[in-house]
């Protein structure tokens, strides 16, 4: 059984389950078994209508067919009728080769015709060639330009047409070429003659065009003429395969060519000094230049325009030239080398002046030089700004090298420094007037360039700390090898704290001056180095200068806390003086670093006068000489911290932690009862958890009352705080590392 037998019952099969399940889902609903007559009806008049459908869809396929086969025997019978048209062409081909034999004579006959039709239409030149090139070459020499070429067109015409027909014979002679070439060679000297004349005018165009525009006018209609000369025969050579001689002339191209040449020659022929002539050659040049261009186009544009062809687009034509021409001259200048402010002179040119008003940008010109681009190529111009920088660079090591050799001179002066030079020193006013005469340079040529100028200004600032920082320290080693060396070293270093901070002040109204939006976001990392750099090398300079304050006190801080310090009354007098005899000339220090300072110098003597009494170079055998001890550390801190506070210029300089509030915590466990010894050393540890064992066991060390054992029990058994990264002064104490010695 085939396929499509099983097909078809099963498609029957489906047929009659689905109609069952219709008719019972009908009849199941009530009141529908009353209805089977209408629904019978319905079913019977249904099934009349999808018969009728089937019975229309059958005979339009029939129909179709019974058309598509009339059409394939109306094809059969055209291609019957094709095929035999074919073969009688095929059959009138082979009678082609002996028409064409028997045609001979009249091909012959019609040449001959055709050659002495040319001859007898160019047989008044033929005759006169001889006056007429003679004729031509009077008019070229009076100028009569357009009389010159019709002679001259009618010459070559004579010339093209005998020379074309003796190209059509079947067997060419060269012989008879070559005879009428050289019965013409004529024709060719009149026309070089005539393109000389031609390019002589075309050379002196923007004059031309000022005196004698109609003498231009006359040059371009030539031109225009001989360019659809050019046309016609590379035309014909197409066709024929015969090209006239001399043809194509390029005459269009040879004047764009010679009106280049005169735009550089123009542009070279403007440079008439040089360096060695004199130092602003290159401004004087480039000036020359600009007005040059600016004019030289402005007559283009007004005069040219309208002896030009439309189609020649002459005023962008030029505007390319004098463009071209100008990069190819700078740029042999810039290869030759530029020097100081010709680097300044050149990329203003070419960022500001070119496309501005005064050049290109001119109101005038501005609809043809819109599209111009940059003047030099981006990698010459990224080398030119490189070189720029480097030379900026290069003044600036010159400059601030002098500067600090002036400065080193100074330091070692054996006369003291004037008043005004404690506050508005030298070296950061030069080294920054240096910088704003380079910047105010650099804004004259762009904002970009501005702000390459000022990183890199702000840059050898910050190296330039390098070598001030080992000036310093060179100058102080030499005064600490023997002070007699530098009388002044007290008052220069004052003026060497200031210098710091001065340039730290100066580099932030420099940033002030060149916070607009152009430079936001790109300086802002290098002045907050700059600031860090100096501000760092003032405490450096800072503590140089203190250094001096406390050699001169060592010996003094040696005296305390030995076997006289109890019973003397003027332990802390020699430091009191000393200290306030110094501050008489930090006193010319600026506020800022004034204030530093004496936070330094507090800091230092609270440290100093803290180890020389934790060194324990005495102990207090009886209570009563604890107390005793503790009082006198109390008045001697509180008169250190009175002067400091009197000194400082900011009122009391406890603002935060106070290094002689730990003094006095201490003086407090001193004086405690042993009962309350634990109370007072969990004190101290709450409020300094960095103290160590070795200092509470040294501080109970001064206490004569206490055993070994004691000491080291209460010290062991004091409840320390948890962990704590909070540094107090007990941090940078240091001692030897041999163990105290509690044997008592």
């Amino acid at each position: 059984m085939t396929s499509r037998g099983i097909n078809m019952r099963e498609w029957e099969a489906n047929a009659k389950a689905s109609a069952t399940n219709k008719i019972v889902t009908m009849f199941n609903r009530p009141g529908q078994l009353e209805k089977i007559e209408q629904i019978n009806q319905r079913f019977t008049r249904k099934k009349g209508s999808v018969e009728a459908l089937l019975k229309s869809a059958m005979q339009q396929q029939l129909d179709g067919v019974r058309t598509g086969i009339n059409q394939l025997h109306l094809c059969v019978e055209q291609s019957k009728e094709i095929n035999t048209n074919v073969k009688k062409t095929f059959n009138l081909f082979s009678e082609v080769q002996r028409l064409y034999e028997s045609l001979g004579d009249v091909r012959d006959e019609n040449m001959r015709h055709s050659q002495y039709v040319t001859a007898r239409e160019n047989l008044k030149h033929i005759f006169t060639v001889p006056d007429s090139v003679d004729r031509t070459k009077q008019w070229i020499n009076e100028g009569k330009l357009l009389h010159t070429h019709q002679c001259l067109r009618d010459l070559e015409n004579s010339r093209d047409d005998l020379l074309f027909e003796l190209h059509k014979l079947p067997n060419q002679s060269p012989h008879d070429k070559s005879l009428l070439k050289a019965y013409f060679s004529e024709v060719e000297v009149l026309s070089k003659l005539l393109e000389k004349q031609l390019v002589f005018v075309l050379s002196r165009t923007l004059n031309t065009v000022r005196k004698n525009p109609a003498e231009l006018v006359t040059v371009l209609r030539i031109i225009k003429r001989e360019e659809k000369a050019d046309e016609i025969a590379l035309k014909q050579e197409k066709q024929s395969g015969f090209l006239a001689p001399g043809r194509p002339k390029k005459w269009k191209q040879m004047m764009f060519n010679i009106l280049e040449q005169s735009v550089e020659s123009r542009i070279e022929g403007t440079q008439v000094e040089e360096r060695k002539d004199n130092k602003r050659w290159l401004i004087r040049y480039l000036e020359l230049i600009r007005q040059l261009i600016v004019e030289d186009l402005r007559v283009v544009k007004t005069l040219c325009l309208p002896c030009f062809p439309p189609e020649y687009e002459i005023v962008s034509k030029y505007v390319t030239m004098y463009h071209k021409s100008l990069s190819i001259h700078l740029q042999e200048i810039i290869q030759n080398g530029l020097e100081s402010t010709e680097y300044v002179t050149m990329l203003s040119l070419v960022f500001k002046t070119y496309h501005s008003e005064e050049m290109l940008g001119h109101p005038d010109l501005i609809e043809y030089t819109k599209k111009v681009g940059c003047l030099l190529p981006s990698p010459l111009l990224e080398s030119l700004i490189s070189n720029y920088l480097k030379d900026i660079e290069s003044n600036y090591l010159e400059w601030m090298q002098n500067a600090l050799r002036s400065e080193k001179e100074e330091w070692r002066s054996t006369n003291p420094p004037d008043s005004e030079s404690y506050t508005r020193t030298a070296a950061p006013i030069i080294i920054f007037q240096m910088i704003n005469q380079n910047l105010d340079v650099a804004k004259t040529i762009g904002d970009e360039i501005a702000l390459k100028v000022l990183i890199l200004s702000v840059e050898q600032v910050i190296k330039f700390r390098d070598s001030f920082r080992d000036a310093i320290i060179d100058f102080k080693n030499k005064y600490f090898e023997d002070r007699k060396q530098v009388p002044y070293f007290t008052q220069y270093m004052i003026i060497i704290v200031n210098h710091c901070l001065q340039f730290v002040d100066l580099g932030n109204h420099l940033e002030k001056q060149y916070s607009s939006s152009v430079f936001v976001g790109h300086t802002g990392e290098n002045f907050n180095r700059l600031r860090g750099t100096f501000l760092q090398l003032r405490n450096e300079t800072g503590n140089y200068l203190l250094e001096e304050l406390f050699i001169d006190l060592d010996q003094h801080f040696d005296k305390l806390f030995n076997s006289q310090w109890l019973a003397s009354l003027d332990s802390l007098e020699t430091i009191y003086a000393t200290l306030e005899d110094y501050f008489q000339d930090y006193n010319r220090l600026t506020d800022p670093n004034y204030n530093y300072i004496v936070e330094q110098a507090k800091n230092t003597v609270a440290k100093r006068y803290l180890t020389a009494m934790l060194l324990r170079r005495t102990s207090f055998k009886t209570f009563e000489d604890c107390i005793k001890a503790a009082s006198k550390i109390v008045r001697e801190v509180d008169r250190l911290n009175n002067l400091f506070n009197n000194l400082s210029k900011n009122g009391d300089l406890a603002d935060g932690d106070d290094d002689f509030e730990a003094i006095t915590m201490l003086s407090e466990v001193l004086k405690s009862d042993d009962d309350m010894v634990s109370f007072e050393l969990h004190r101290v540890l709450e409020k300094y958890p960095d103290i160590t064992e070795d200092h509470l066991m040294r501080l109970l060390s001064l206490r004569g009352d206490l055993s070994r054992s004691d000491i080291k029990d209460k010290v062991a058994h004091v409840d320390r705080p948890k962990v704590s990264h909070r540094s107090s002064i007990f941090k940078s104490l240091v001692f030897p590392k041999t163990v105290i010695n509690l044997n008592f």
